[in-house]
């Protein structure tokens, strides 16, 4: 498959959460998502986006030192990971991260390049970056699951 990519700016935290809202409307329920991005550049606020869609209106914040933060909720489960703090791609097999994989859920995870060569490939690849303006949010399709989300979103962000 050639990778689909698709950048979406954001030009405030709200339109960032509604990227997240309008992304989880595409997923369905079942998706891994990869997060890169500087400190600060708003995964998290992305992650809350996506519980917000699937109206979890609580708190969310990075689970960096927890490292997974789980989420169940009556529209279907998220779980939300931090590998900030992985020092090495074979810590992740102690965490239980192969059969969380295996679990129906959107499951998105921040800095996943702490996991290569451990991690499976994600639906979608996101990078966020700091602009003059905002945030811009550069999306990669890297299967066929996730050019049909990628699809969507971007017929929703129109």
């Amino acid at each position: 498959m050639n990778a689909e990519r698709r950048c979406f700016d954001a030009d405030c935290e709200s339109a960032q959460v509604a990227i997240g809202r309008r992304l989880v409307r595409a997923c369905d329920d079942q998706a891994l998502i990869f997060l890169r991005g500087d400190l600060g550049a708003g995964k998290t606020t992305l992650t809350r986006g996506v519980l917000r869609g699937l109206g979890y209106d609580g708190a969310v914040k990075s689970p960096t030192y927890t490292l997974i933060e789980p989420y169940a909720l009556p529209a279907g489960r998220v779980n939300h990971l931090d590998l900030y703090r992985v020092g090495d791609p074979g810590e992740l097999e102690y965490l239980g991260l192969r059969e969380l994989l295996e679990e129906p859920a959107i499951t998105i995870i921040e800095w996943p390049e702490r996991g290569e060569g451990w991690l499976p490939r994600p639906d979608l690849d996101i990078a966020i970056s700091h602009t003059s303006i905002g945030r811009r949010l550069c999306i990669v399709a890297t299967t066929a699951r996730g050019g049909e989300i990628l699809a969507m979103l971007a017929d929703d962000l129109q």
